[in-house]
């Protein structure tokens, strides 16, 4: 276990930042014990009220196991950790983790005509015209990054719609891991976001409340990218 003194402009978050990190490298495994509050102190050069604060918070997140009069151990995160988690497993050691950019694609490629499907089945009176004004800025913006995000703006519109706080989080938490990579996927997302018209189809089918309909939609809107997406990562693992 490699833990270094922390900045003290931000204890508790550099203390949780730190072993975080040492739980997803596989450097603390799980059910293996943490070092006590008091030998965590020294070791990180912070306070015991920093340090317990910190392991709160990991506490919240799944990644460890507190046991009053006992020691402190490491969870399996694949078991009790949660979306939340995801952003941080993308990249580890500053490389793209591919097994973790796959399954959002995976993901994104299940959940996307589920959602549409509830959208068509739960819409509300607004979001026929939602809908209508996320696709005139879509195609009316020419440049490809913020194509994305207009048709981020679209596909929040369809979640709200589709009336599912599971679906709604889950969302969250993959556009929050997916935005940071707008500009690298540009090229890629190009067909996908300049395809006004497969966005039609599918605000077209929410707003006539066919949810068979939207949900071929919305398969045929995210498939082609998603495939691209996953052949390029095929082919990273290939030449690795």
């Amino acid at each position: 276990m490699v833990l270094q003194p922390v900045n003290r402009r931000s204890v508790p978050e550099d203390v949780f930042d730190q072993i975080v990190a040492e739980v997803l490298s596989g450097e603390m495994q799980p059910g293996q014990a943490l070092p006590s509050e008091r030998r965590l102190a020294e070791v990180l050069g912070v306070s015991r009220p920093a340090v317990r604060e910190a392991l709160k918070r990991l506490t919240a997140a799944g990644l460890v196991e507190v046991r009053q009069g006992d020691a402190t151990t490491v969870r399996d995160f694949r078991r009790h950790a949660g979306l939340d988690l995801l952003p941080r497993l993308l990249i580890r050691a500053g490389e793209l983790d591919v097994g973790v950019v796959r399954s959002i694609l995976e993901t994104r490629l299940h959940n996307g005509p589920k959602v549409a499907e509830l959208a068509a089945q739960r819409r509300g009176p607004e979001l026929p015209a939602l809908l209508d004004d996320a696709l005139r800025t879509l195609a009316e913006e020419p440049d490809p990054v913020e194509q994305q995000r207009h048709a981020l703006s679209f596909w929040d519109h369809v979640v709200d719609g589709a009336d599912s706080i599971a679906f709604r989080l889950m969302y969250n938490t993959l556009r929050a891991t997916y935005e940071p990579a707008l500009p690298a996927l540009a090229a890629v997302m190009a067909d996908e976001v300049g395809r006004p018209q497969a966005y039609r189809e599918l605000a077209d089918a929410i707003g006539a409340g066919e949810p068979a309909r939207a949900r071929q939609a919305a398969h045929d809107l995210l498939e082609p990218a998603t495939a691209a997406l996953l052949a390029a990562l095929e082919n990273l693992e290939e030449n690795r």
